[in-house]
């Protein structure tokens, strides 16, 4: 009786692992017989699937009872409880019993207790834009499943052009795998940089701006974001993260500390290999701008929770962030 609860944010990378387990579990000639999915509206869906997973499969394959964006593991009914518990043991292995949902499931709850011992979680959450290096070990990973051999450089410049957009990344790799056909050549950054849309104005570029103090070129790049509906507050955690990193290597290295992975330990930068680059691009930074950069992000992150206009807002913070460097 495999058990599996998917959660997290990105849709995209979570309907396709979706897809994956269904493919994986069903006979394609009875999916119809062996296949229930028991939406959120349905009251007694929790119930419902539980007894449906009893069921045996009809015909060959399994049979996969999926629990659409359900509330199990946020509340937990003590009739359902019990229900829960007077189940789970009885379910046939020829079952797999599949749970989403978009939040955490809360390890607090007895429910989700009572499920964690038995049950695969995987999070669907979307990388924070400035861990670039998990963004490329994505692409990486996501390349590998679409058959697509890439370049160091192709990775590199396709995590520039897609940031965390798992579903754009997927299109762009399927592209480039059309592009490819059964050539053995890995691919390029510039066969890259001549195929894939590139979402050419970033958080990152504009914190990058911000570094150089380009006032003129940071608003123009705060006028685009805005204008593709990228959501202020994502714009500014982006910017929090990216700044925070810079602030914690700059203090390291001004501390004295030479060794890349215990900087990269505090800046909670996955790849040692990366300080390298960070370092070259806090050289040259005052330590005092970088410090008071902070602040004034966090002014401008609490004036947009306060319901302050984005763009009036954005575009003032962003000049006083420029003026520090």
């Amino acid at each position: 009786m495999p058990i599996y609860w998917f959660w997290g944010e990105d849709d995209f990378a979570l309907s396709r692992a979706v897809k994956t387990l269904r493919d994986r579990t069903l006979d394609p000639d009875w999916a119809s017989f062996n296949y229930d999915k028991l939406p959120p509206e349905q009251g007694d869906a929790v119930v419902q699937g539980l007894n449906l997973a009893m069921t045996p499969p009809f015909g060959m394959g399994g049979r996969l009872v999926w629990l659409a964006e359900t509330t199990l593991a946020q509340r937990c009914p003590d009739e359902v409880l019990r229900e829960l518990e007077r189940s789970l043991p009885l379910l046939p292995e020829t079952t797999t019993l599949l749970l989403t949902s978009a939040n955490k499931p809360d390890g607090r709850l007895k429910s989700t207790k009572l499920l964690q011992p038995q049950t695969e979680i995987r999070e669907f959450s979307p990388l924070p834009p400035w861990k670039t290096d998990l963004i490329a070990q994505q692409v990486r990973r996501t390349a590998q499943e679409v058959g697509v051999k890439l370049t160091q450089d192709a990775v590199q410049l396709l995590a520039e052009s897609v940031g965390n957009q798992s579903r754009q990344l997927y299109t762009e790799l399927e592209k480039l795998a059309l592009y490819a056909g059964s050539a053995q050549q890995p691919i390029d950054a510039a066969i890259v940089s001549t195929l894939v849309s590139a979402s050419t104005q970033t958080s990152l570029q504009l914190a990058a701006t911000i570094r150089q103090g380009n006032t003129g070129q940071a608003l123009t790049l705060v006028a685009d974001l805005l204008n593709r509906n990228e959501p202020a507050l994502r714009i500014v955690a982006t910017l929090v993260g990216q700044f925070r990193t810079w602030l914690w290597v700059k203090l390291m290295v001004e501390s004295g500390e030479r060794d890349d992975r215990e900087i990269a330990r505090a800046a909670e930068v996955s790849n040692p290999k990366r300080i390298y680059f960070l370092k070259q691009e806090v050289a040259r930074l005052p330590l005092a701008s970088l410090e008071r950069t902070m602040p004034l992000l966090l002014e401008l992150e609490f004036g947009l929770k306060q319901g302050a206009e984005p763009i009036a807002l954005l575009q003032t913070k962003v000049i006083e962030l420029c003026q520090l460097y």
